[in-house]
């Protein structure tokens, strides 16, 4: 009696029972099965038929079943403010990015005073964090963006993508060139730029309108945290009459800061499409977040100037 090395995995031919590590020619559909081959595979065509479809049918919902999974996860918390350690605000009134160093800092920080060593005040316009002076003119601001763009720093690749797609601060209009620095700076991490590219599929900004595409970029940025992209995710859903799918994506929108998806959420008990369990459940989660946000600086910081606003 021969004997089978334990190391080789033998196939088995679904047609004609044929065991051997050749049979590798798979049924195209539902790759479940395989054949020794392709006459095997056309006479085993009619008797697959049923289980094929029935394979097909389990792996697509087994794959849309983990799919939602990672989808409506809740995405970890935005990064402290560097400075005062505090959860850095949604609202970007909230924070400001500071191109000479590369980091963001929230506005309570930014307005707050500067101390030297001693405990003596100092110029409050230099950089709350590397305390340097900010360039003193357009021109010099945009060479401090260039040299974090050439540092591959992700913040930078994409306001510069904003600026050719709004064709300011000295760039020309380029919805080609925008495209491409969102995807750059989406592949470095920054999860706001693969919202703005699903924006660029979804109003055809320089491309033909694909909102299939649109919806790909804003669910890869919902998962990484961007709660526009998840609001607009729960506005698809909702228009599709998918309620419930909408609600998640409002209620995580709301769990990081964004009062738009609990305005929608408060519309959408106004016409008994939501529960008043879910409008007060928005609200308390909304209250929350306030709560976590809060500084004394940055309420001291909204109060002098409305572009310090962080709620």
């Amino acid at each position: 009696m021969s004997t089978i090395d334990k190391d080789i995995v033998l196939s088995v031919c679904a047609n004609c029972g044929k065991e051997d590590d050749d049979v590798n020619n798979i049924c195209n559909k539902c790759k479940q099965v395989k054949y020794c081959n392709a006459v095997c595979k056309k006479k085993h065509k009619k008797k697959n038929r049923k289980d094929c479809e029935e394979h097909v049918k389990l792996a697509a919902e087994r794959a849309a079943k983990l799919h939602d999974e990672k989808l409506f996860r809740q995405p970890p918390l935005e990064e402290d403010c560097p400075i005062c350690f505090e959860r850095m605000p949604y609202l970007n009134t909230g924070w400001r990015y500071q191109a000479c160093c590369g980091k963001v800092i929230c506005s309570g920080c930014v307005y707050a005073p500067l101390y030297d060593n001693q405990g003596n005040e100092v110029d409050n316009q230099k950089c709350a964090f590397c305390r340097t002076l900010p360039p003193d003119s357009q021109e010099g601001l945009m060479k401090s963006v260039m040299k974090r763009v050439e540092a591959d720093d992700a913040e930078a690749i994409f306001n510069l993508g904003m600026y050719y797609s709004r064709g300011m601060n000295g760039y020309p209009q380029s919805y080609t060139k925008a495209l491409k620095l969102y995807h750059r700076a989406g592949d470095l991490g920054h999860v706001e730029a693969y919202c703005s590219i699903g924006s660029v599929y979804y109003n055809g900004e320089g491309v033909e309108v694909d909102l299939e595409r649109a919806n790909h970029y804003y669910e890869l940025a919902a998962i990484g945290g961007d709660v526009q992209a998840r609001s607009n995710l729960g506005v698809v859903e909702e228009s599709a009459g998918n309620v419930v799918r909408a609600l998640k994506h409002y209620m995580i929108a709301i769990r990081r800061g964004h009062a738009n998806s609990l305005n929608m959420i408060k519309e959408m008990y106004s016409k008994g499409y939501a529960t008043k369990e879910d409008y007060m459940k928005a609200l308390q989660s909304y209250q929350t977040y306030l709560g976590e946000i809060k500084s004394k600086q940055r309420d001291e910081a909204a109060a002098t100037d409305e572009k310090y606003r962080y709620y």
